[in-house]
């Protein structure tokens, strides 16, 4: 089987962050359309730059690739569609509240729970929308990175049975009013979902132990929700030719195929499809094209794209990093980019002065463990024992906040009152409010430490901070009437004292734009990134394989715009041999020697 054979109606393309999803889905989009189907292409990823490839603004509502005929995209914008559900609350209710009524119910639906209810809300119509079905032939939709997509693909069969057992009266009843009338559409989409006819699930991956562990994980808990029709894709697998005269490239290849032949068992029994790493960027429909055509051969580049880019590196961060001795540093940017490596990297140099640092994530796919294998616990005690790592993991968070939430608003409840607390928070909004709770908790850490925050990409990201802001707003309001000194997580994240936000990036046209969206959302919040890192640089590392050589000469120019437009300070880190895992490896990243 590969991508393109015998598709049904629904085809969902997930997978860990920069694998290729976005590219490979609209590719197969662009092949089906230009085969005479009529395709529809939805992104659900919050950071979606689906636009971007096609090179035609989109929005959250159907439009056609002018360039494409048959081909439609729709971009789901969790802001937009949280304004649109907001608005069919609140209208029908407006000419018979008064206006402070109505500024409450705007207020009890302006956090992140009704931003998601209302993403979700759009996505599973597109599941089961009649109108839709007699327009297309084809949905194909381009998810946002692991974590957030397993949670979206279960939310149809969470909310169907917390709808059937729910008494109502939710701590989140504002954002819950609009979902009670859906149950009907919410088991039609879980039957959608569960039928193999209709659904397919193409799994994305690198020829990484860690993207291969990470699909793995998403093979089981989907099919588990019902989604078990699925491909697996290996994506930018480096040929073995390239290898024969440039060291970098045979290690990549050596490295490549020792994954895919230790790879999980229950990925080996699936039908697998390998494309090759190309040396062009997937940006534009002849790109696009190329995609899925059989590979060509590159030729030898100038001299020049084989010397190494003198920039700065990660090392020269480091001391202004340490200075102050604690605060919060937050690594941030697209899936797929590096960011669990590069903070592993920099909590493993702060913890090597002697600094106390914790090592955190708010990642729901996070990889920290894997990225210090190579030390088992005992050992990487005992040789850093002032750094600690802990994981906000979304299930834990919201059984302790459950937990706490029975125990204190629940103490004077009687039984029947108790049962309905708990019928409540068995919502799954529930876990929005609980995942917000560990990040807050973590930011006080900072205090009195560094606290190294390895955050999950960019779309779940600037969703949690939503919450953090939404939170800042209500105590603001609460706290300006008593005239009571207050600080919240949001203030702390505006301090560039206390906080330091790291951008990181690939030398590549996508990851570079969302980057700088990433920085302008984040100064909209009155948050200024301190620096930005280009990861996994080829113009860095220096090769001889002319995929290589191609692929950093086109680098050059993104990482001049980094350094010039961007960012006010930056660093690049070159591609290793072998890949950084284990403590000598991260603290080679951060030396001020040529890593080995």
């Amino acid at each position: 089987m590969t991508v393109l054979d015998r598709l049904p109606r629904f085809v969902f393309f997930t997978g860990k962050g920069g694998v290729g999803k976005t590219s490979l889905a609209c590719a197969v989009a662009l092949r089906l359309a230009e085969q005479g189907r009529r395709v529809l292409l939805v992104s659900t990823d919050p950071a979606s730059n689906v636009g971007q490839v096609f090179g035609q603004a989109l929005a959250n509502e159907i439009r056609a690739i002018d360039a494409v005929p048959g081909l439609s995209a729709l971009e789901i914008d969790p802001h937009a569609a949280a304004q649109g559900y907001r608005e069919r609350l609140i209208e029908p209710a407006r000419a018979s509240l008064s206006a402070e009524a109505l500024r409450g119910m705007e207020e009890q639906l302006s956090g992140a729970c009704t931003t998601e209810i209302a993403a979700f809300d759009e996505f599973t119509g597109l599941l089961t929308d009649a109108a839709l079905q007699q327009r297309f032939d084809h949905v194909l939709f381009d998810t946002a990175p692991t974590g957030h997509t397993i949670r979206l693909l279960q939310l149809p069969g969470a909310w169907n049975r917390f709808l059937q057992t729910g008494q109502g009266d939710a701590s989140c009843l504002g954002p819950l009013a609009g979902l009670d009338k859906q149950r009907e559409r919410y088991q039609a989409a879980v039957d959608a979902l569960a039928d193999p006819a209709l659904t397919r699930l193409v799994l994305v991956t690198r020829a990484q132990p860690s993207a291969l562990r990470e699909v793995a994980r998403t093979h089981e808990e989907l099919a588990q929700v019902g989604l078990r029709q699925q491909l697996l894709v290996v994506n930018g697998v480096m040929p073995e030719a390239e290898g024969a005269g440039d060291a970098l490239a045979a290690a990549v290849f050596r490295r490549e195929q020792q994954a895919l032949a230790a790879m999980p068992a229950a990925l080996q029994a699936l039908p697998m499809q390998q494309l090759p790493l190309r040396s062009f960027d997937l940006v534009g429909l002849e790109a696009l094209r190329r995609f899925l055509a059989p590979a060509e051969l590159d030729t030898a580049l100038a001299a020049d794209a084989m010397k190494p880019l003198p920039s700065p590196r990660l090392a020269d961060l480091m001391e202004d990093l340490a200075a102050p001795g604690h605060g919060l540093i937050m690594v941030m940017g697209k899936g797929g980019v590096g960011k669990t490596t590069l903070a592993a990297a920099i909590a493993v140099a702060l913890a090597q002065r002697g600094l106390p640092v914790l090592l955190s994530t708010s990642d729901p796919a996070a990889h920290l463990t894997e990225t210090l294998a190579g030390s088992d616990a005992v050992a990487m005690q005992e040789r850093l024992p002032t750094l600690s790592v802990s994981r906000i993991d979304p299930k834990a968070e919201t059984e302790r906040y459950r937990a706490q939430v029975m125990a204190s608003k629940g103490r004077s409840l009687d039984d029947h009152g108790r049962a309905m607390l708990a019928e409540d928070l068995r919502s799954p909004c529930t876990e929005e409010i609980a995942v917000f709770q560990a990040f807050s908790r973590a930011i006080r850490e900072a205090g009195r430490r560094f606290v190294v925050m390895d955050t999950a990409p960019t779309g779940h990201t600037l969703l949690l901070l939503d919450a953090t802001g939404a939170y800042h707003r209500d105590i603001a309001r609460q706290m300006s009437r008593s005239g009571v000194g207050f600080t919240t997580p949001m203030m702390q994240l505006r301090d560039a004292e206390r906080t330091k936000v790291l951008i990181v990036t690939l030398a590549e046209n996508t990851p570079v734009q969302e980057a700088a969206q990433l920085q302008a959302e984040l100064r909209r919040a009155g948050i200024e990134p301190w620096a930005w890192v280009v990861n996994n640089s080829l113009a860095q590392a220096g090769s001889a394989s002319p995929l290589l050589q191609a692929r950093a000469l086109h680098e050059r120019e993104f990482i001049k715009a980094v350094a010039d437009v961007h960012a006010s300070r930056y660093a690049v880190v070159p591609l290793l041999a072998e890949e950084p895992v284990g403590l000598e490896r991260l603290a080679a990243l951060s030396a001020p020697s040529s890593p080995g």
